[in-house]
């Protein structure tokens, strides 16, 4: 038995160790800048190259304990340490981290600066594997970067990546954000030229509104009977009637002559009295007698003496 339980950990932790590498492998670099002199600024206020990793999976991603380097031979040149909270990378977001030669300023400054021409690896956390990797290119412009044409799309192929200048339209330099910025959405336009007047959406939402108030009703409809039902079905057992015990195919409802009775009974109960003899009775009503109520005193008689 307890080599059974053994077994399922094992099992267990091999999977969840197994699923956490595969996320792993999600991970990728994203965009990277070797000179900045006008680009975005650490948290030191400095200008320094920058290397951005992305999260291309649909949960949060852990990163510490991989490894960042511009030399292959020398994987474990800067480990991403442990106990940082901002080293999980939330889904489909990004991650900066500057490389500087300044890992004592924090997490996210690496221990080696960045030339055009090198070639820099994410290594996983066995210090083998090769999560990712992009050579930058030789001739490189100050204050461009090499980033991918969609974020985290088309693996290790230089054909997935382009130079980015920041002045054309479609060439943003994109630290810590999509690589594609999408100003307009094409549904939306497209629908605001078939419905110039709007007669389409006011009919759309009228329908969503009076659909809603339709499915209420039938709802509060439904709760009502069963309510109903059950307050019914109350009742019996309170009279020490179960359902179950019921003719077939008689209904829990009540018959309309028990409700005329029940309704007679009430009336009579409640406007029951005596006949009484038609007998007028008059009872004479003392009165206790003061002197200041009688009237053979007045004020136009003199005092007695």
């Amino acid at each position: 038995m307890k080599k059974n339980i053994l077994l399922v950990i094992i099992a267990v932790v091999a999977c969840a160790m197994t699923s956490y590498a595969q996320g792993r492998k999600g991970l990728c670099i994203n965009e990277v800048m070797v000179q900045n002199d006008s680009s975005v600024i650490d948290d030191y206020g400095l200008r320094h190259g920058w290397i951005e990793l992305y999260n291309s999976t649909h949960a949060p991603m852990e990163i510490s304990s991989v490894y960042l380097t511009n030399d292959k031979n020398n994987p474990t040149l800067y480990p991403v340490p442990l106990g940082d909270v901002n080293t999980e990378i939330p889904p489909l977001q990004h991650v900066i981290f500057w490389a500087d030669s300044e890992p004592n300023k924090g997490t996210f400054h690496v221990s080696f600066n960045i030339k055009n021409g090198e070639t820099i690896y994410i290594f996983d956390a066995d210090q083998k594997t090769i999560l990712d990797q992009v050579t930058i290119p030789v001739d490189l412009a100050p204050n461009t970067t090499f980033a991918r044409k969609i974020d985290g799309k088309g693996g290790i192929s230089q054909d997935a990546w382009e130079v980015r200048d920041g002045k054309g339209d479609l060439t943003y330099i994109t630290p810590s954000s999509n690589n594609i910025i999408v100003d307009t959405n094409t549904k939306v336009e497209s629908f605001r030229i078939l419905d110039k007047n709007g007669f389409v959406l006011t009919i759309m939402a009228m329908a969503i509104v009076f659909s809603a108030l339709l499915i209420l009703s039938i709802c509060f409809y439904i709760i009502s009977k069963i309510g109903e039902k059950i307050s019914k079905v109350n009742k019996l057992k309170a009279q020490g009637i179960e359902p179950s015990e019921l003719p077939k195919g008689k209904k829990i409802n009540d018959s309309g002559e028990e409700i005329a009775a029940i309704v007679m009974a009430l009336h009579e109960h409640l406007n029951a009295h005596d006949q009484e003899n038609t007998i007028l009775t008059i009872n004479k009503v003392k009165r206790a007698y003061s002197p200041w109520s009688s009237k053979i005193y007045g004020l136009r008689e003199l005092p007695r003496r």
